[in-house]
């Protein structure tokens, strides 16, 4: 059975998306297309619409006919929504420096183990709030959970969505526990090769290869980037890393654990995550279905399709956070974000094409 990804509601709206999708990404200035509710000055009106996202948006006596977006499409109308530049994980997330990695053995970690416990430290045995140190998500933890720091060892960070295993292994014992995130943050976007290690928490955060990787790469799905004669399209960037099952809990930090998948999040929807450097916080879905245009640094640019959009609720190093509505039920893996903007991939597809199971249902 197909799995249903859009409310049944909006299929006449896909349809028209569909129809018209490519011309509007050829216009100047776009970089995405959507279904959403039309905005009227300030204001998010009932109106269902076809969302046309752009960098910038200019008065339209600035713009030639070739590039003006109609007012309406197949009675549907549209809605021109400034986004600014959608970016992979932010700027500066790759390190270009060689690191020795020697012999490794990930089952003996050489640094002191911490449970939670030992990340607040008083500075006497007296009940002051202020003495107590934060508990930061860029810390080393074992075992780790969802919402802290990791990454590829020539990534900066990013964030552990949370821990899954193979589809098909039921019923039995899973062969293999693995570490879920972005390509860009465990497969350096494309660069990396199977095994290399994943360090927790990310080198940007002081992790180190010889003491602090929990993993190593397994698989990723590659991303696709546009070139000067094909637009490729993606649906997912992801990736995980095989860790030992003690090294990893499936629980996400603030939120709980997912147990079950969010099939299609609608328009309106409150969603959270925690994520390494905004920790926890919300957003609401403003576009689903969405096609947009990510950039990923050098010049590289990939078409993602099938995306949920989201007011913004993250910021660089949040990339891989896993994305909840409130009953702790999975929507989707965050790995992209303008000032306005955060995007999403869809969990289903997520799991589909890793072969992973993040949810039992």
């Amino acid at each position: 059975m197909i799995q249903r990804t859009v409310p049944k509601e909006f299929d006449d709206l896909v349809q028209v998306q569909a129809d018209h999708q490519d011309r509007l990404l050829d216009k100047s200035n776009v970089v995405g297309v959507a279904i959403g509710n039309k905005v009227t000055g300030d204001e998010v009106t009932d109106e269902r619409s076809i969302t046309v996202l752009v960098d910038t948006k200019f008065d339209a006596s600035l713009l030639g006919d070739e590039d003006m977006v109609p007012d309406v499409l197949d009675g549907v109308p549209t809605d021109v929504q400034e986004v600014g530049v959608i970016q992979a994980g932010g700027p500066a997330m790759t390190m270009n420096r060689d690191i020795h990695l020697g012999e490794l053995d990930i089952s003996a970690p050489r640094r002191a183990e911490t449970n939670g416990a030992e990340l607040t430290h008083p500075t006497e045995e007296a009940p002051l709030a202020e003495q107590i140190t934060p508990f930061f998500l860029k810390t080393r933890m074992r075992p780790a959970m969802g919402g802290f720091s990791c990454g590829h060892y020539k990534v900066t960070a990013g964030t552990i969505a949370t821990g899954c295993y193979d589809r098909r292994y039921m019923p039995g014992i899973p062969q293999a526990y693995y570490l879920l995130s972005n390509n860009h943050v465990l497969a350096n976007s494309n660069n990396a090769n199977i095994g290399d290690p994943v360090v927790q928490p990310g080198i940007f955060d002081g992790g180190t290869v010889a003491s602090d990787t929990i993993g190593r790469l397994a698989r990723f799905v590659p991303l696709k980037y546009k070139t000067a004669t094909t637009t490729p399209l993606n649906y997912v960037d992801a990736a995980i890393a095989q860790v030992d099952f003690h090294n990893l809990n499936r629980e996400i930090y603030w939120i709980g654990y997912v147990k079950k998948l969010y099939v299609a999040p609608t328009l309106g929807q409150i969603v959270q995550k925690t994520g390494r450097t905004t920790n926890f916080t919300t957003g609401k879905v403003t576009n689903i279905n969405a096609t947009v245009d990510v950039n990923y640094g050098s010049g590289r640019v990939a078409r993602f399709a099938r995306q949920i959009l989201t007011t913004n609720m993250s910021a660089p190093g949040d990339s891989g956070s896993l994305v909840t509505n409130l009953e702790e039920q999975g929507v989707g893996l965050l790995f992209a974000g303008s000032s306005e903007v955060t995007v999403i991939n869809h969990l289903h597809y997520v799991q589909s094409l890793l072969g992973v199971r993040v949810t039992e249902t």
